[in-house]
């Protein structure tokens, strides 16, 4: 046994700092940087680039991105392909009430144009759309549950629907506007940083798997 820390009257061993790390959920962020680290040792500095351009953590951050764009850059076009289903925004209106009664009459006003959807979800809506006169947007649709995001995918832009119940609630709606994802730079750099997180994740379980440690394992 041997001594590492001495706080006011406690003294941290060498056998007590995993245990203490798990406790404190301070070892997963520590494996990240180990594995970060690992992951980054081999790569060079771009030709004509000297470390004394970089102070330690630039010189990380830039060779961290590089390690992303040399592992997933690839990817990234397919992947775009899967997310953008969940990636696709969207502005639509709503008006949510829980009396079913409520919301049949008030999907008949603006039908017939006796209102506005916007004066009538100022009005009656019961939830914080009611501030912008029902508008929402621009969403994204993998922001919400999967069963009311197909809703929005599916429904005609401005297009009434008529009330449809979602848990308690008596919902109108119109989507106003759909705008499809791009993959421009800043959808490329998101995604590259998904694909890094799913990735360090994984090598963080197996870390943690492989722990002789049953308290670190766990």
């Amino acid at each position: 046994m041997s001594t590492l820390l001495q706080v006011n009257q406690q003294t941290i061993l060498s056998e007590d700092l995993l245990p203490l790390l798990n406790r404190y959920q301070l070892l997963e962020p520590l494996l990240r940087e180990i594995l970060i680290d690992q992951a980054i040792a081999s790569l060079r500095d771009n030709a004509g680039e000297t470390n004394s351009h970089w102070d330690g953590e630039a010189e990380r951050t830039h060779k961290l991105q590089t390690f992303k764009q040399q592992k997933w850059q690839h990817r990234l076009p397919t992947y775009f392909l899967e997310r953008s289903a969940q990636l696709d925004r969207v502005v639509y209106s709503m008006i949510r009430v829980q009396d079913p009664g409520i919301a049949d009459e008030l999907y008949f006003r603006i039908q017939e144009n006796e209102q506005t959807f916007a004066e009538l979800a100022a009005q009656y809506s019961q939830g914080p759309e009611a501030e912008t006169h029902g508008l929402i947007g621009p969403v994204e649709l993998g922001s919400y549950h999967p069963q009311f995001a197909h809703v929005l995918a599916m429904a005609p832009c401005n297009e009434l629907m008529p009330p449809l119940q979602l848990d308690n609630w008596f919902v109108i709606l119109r989507v106003e506007k759909r705008i499809p994802a791009q993959l421009d730079d800043v959808m490329s750099q998101r995604l590259l940083n998904e694909l890094f997180e799913q990735w360090l994740q994984q090598e963080v379980t197996q870390v943690l798997s492989r722990s002789p440690n049953p308290q670190v394992a766990a």
